[in-house]
């Protein structure tokens, strides 16, 4: 129930996850990002409704024959994760709780001998609810758990559980403490001679007779990382880095977060360049971040007219800073105070607007 009730509240982000999968087994952009959705959507769902059935002894039979087949095909799948090492985390518990491969192997072991035991003697499950109340349970845990899902998805997701979420402080969660483990790493290089290449690592680099070809490095030890490791703001009309003068204003900052511009909805353009003249009005910096080339930008700034100056930002950090794109975020001294999907900005402006009179009222 509760690895799937956090992957319904935030379904772009099982997506995404989903398309990295995608993309370990060779297949990324075959299948359309639409249908990934859907099985984010639909992951969730059976989740938690055969975690609801199992808990109130449902079809006890069918349920926890159901439940150990799943448990079977989420099993292999982290032997293989694994072994093979494809992804860093499993996405098993959305962003709720990260867990390392062994600890997703080992959690699905577990998982995997309690389901047999279950389908094994499903009838020493005692119910909890009678007979006519248990369809009347599956039609409620169906609905629940998919409107959980479709709020998510048109708005943001009603729990955050992502570093970016409101209240939190950006520069602060981008410090690495004194004394933290650091990352440990090893370089090996590939040098040619007499047609045959080999690697050596830096203890055993030969003489000049060898030539370079290419070097590698891989991390051996991955230390101490920050929740926000990776935010960085790059202003496209002077190729300069921004992030600390943004992170380091003392008002208003606003932040239009589209990792695709290309893919962007643009049904709400006239909504943001309004909130972009308001802002510009009150002396409110507004910038675009985006992971977009230029073809991507013009395309966008044809489209809508857009006059507001666009930044490059990571294409994974806009992705996780709002499940939205576009999306709208506004920070203070370098604290996320409110964040907006792209549904929501019919009613930003006001909100905007009364966040200002607050703060000229103190």
């Amino acid at each position: 129930m509760f690895s799937g009730f956090v992957k319904a509240v935030d379904p772009k982000g099982t997506q995404y996850k989903l398309e990295d999968y995608a993309e370990a087994i060779g297949v990324a952009g075959v299948v359309p990002d639409w249908v990934l959705l859907g099985c984010s959507i639909a992951l969730a769902a059976t989740e938690f409704v055969l975690g609801v059935l199992l808990l109130f002894a449902i079809s006890r039979r069918l349920v926890t024959r159901l439940m150990l087949a799943f448990m079977v095909v989420m099993t292999l799948l982290t032997v293989w994760i694994y072994i093979a090492d494809p992804v860093e985390d499993c996405g098993c518990f959305g962003d709720a709780i990260v867990l390392t491969n062994g600890q997703t192997l080992l959690k699905n072991i577990i998982l995997l001998a309690c389901a047999a035991f279950l389908a094994w003697k499903p009838l020493t499950m005692k119910r909890f609810i009678t007979l006519k109340w248990q369809w009347i349970t599956y039609y409620m845990a169906v609905v629940f758990i998919l409107c959980i899902s479709a709020y998510s998805l048109y708005y943001l997701p009603i729990i955050d559980f992502r570093p970016y979420k409101v209240g939190n402080h950006i520069p602060s969660l981008m410090e690495i403490p004194e004394g933290a483990e650091q990352p440990e790493y090893e370089t090996t290089f590939i040098l040619e001679k007499n047609g045959e290449q080999r690697e050596f690592t830096l203890d055993e680099y030969p003489d000049s007779t060898w030539t370079f070809i290419d070097s590698k490095t891989k991390v051996i030890k991955r230390g101490y990382v920050p929740p926000i490791h990776d935010f960085e703001i790059h202003d496209l009309r002077t190729d300069e880095d921004i992030t600390e003068q943004i992170l380091s204003d003392k008002g208003y900052t606003l932040l239009l977060i589209s990792p695709h511009l290309e893919q962007a909805d643009d049904s709400e353009f006239g909504e943001i360049d309004q909130i972009y003249e308001w802002a510009t009005e009150q002396g409110i910096p507004f910038y675009c971040l985006t992971a977009s080339g230029e073809k991507g930008i013009s395309h966008w700034i044809d489209i809508t007219g857009a006059e507001y100056p666009f930044c490059h930002t990571d294409e994974t950090t806009l992705k996780t800073i709002i499940r939205s794109n576009p999306g709208l975020v506004l920070i203070k001294d370098g604290t996320v105070i409110e964040k907006w999907s792209n549904n929501e900005l019919d009613k930003t402006n006001q909100k905007l607007r009364n966040y200002e009179k607050k703060d000229r009222s103190r």
